[in-house]
């Protein structure tokens, strides 16, 4: 695999769209009913917006390069994650998201090429298929 590079800069809406499919994922699996079940994905997505507005996030644009050794996230500090990190990786209708041991990070479509999208289908089976194997 070639390393994709590319830049994100996320936008509260974008972001909170993300959190909505991802919650829905999480209750969905965890066989939550209704009405506890819109309670809990609506209490989760504010969470994520109230962090997302405190933390900054919709004023940093982040860069990030994917390759065979793993994900470099720069954003005024580098981070560093290990494939061995990468729970999943998730395909949502606004992009991908990399489910980690700790946390998540969202890649939006608008953000890669159609190139790109095409290595993050195949990382996306790769991961399903290290999981399951």
């Amino acid at each position: 695999m070639g390393a994709l590079h590319f830049f994100v800069r996320y936008s509260l809406r974008e972001y909170t769209g993300f959190m909505w499919q991802h919650g829905g994922f999480l209750i969905r699996r965890r066989r939550i009913r209704w009405p506890a079940s819109l309670y809990l994905r609506i209490k989760t997505t504010i969470s994520a917006a109230f962090h997302f507005v405190i933390l900054g996030r919709g004023r940093r644009t982040y860069e990030f390069t994917i390759d065979e050794h793993g994900i470099v996230r720069t954003s005024g500090g580098v981070t560093l994650i290990n494939w061995d990190d990468v729970m999943a990786v998730r395909t949502y209708s606004r992009g991908f998201m990399m489910v980690l041991k700790r946390g998540t990070l969202p890649i939006p479509f608008r953000c890669l090429d159609d190139a790109q999208r095409g290595v993050m289908r195949v990382l996306a089976q790769a991961r399903r298929d290290h999981v399951l194997g």
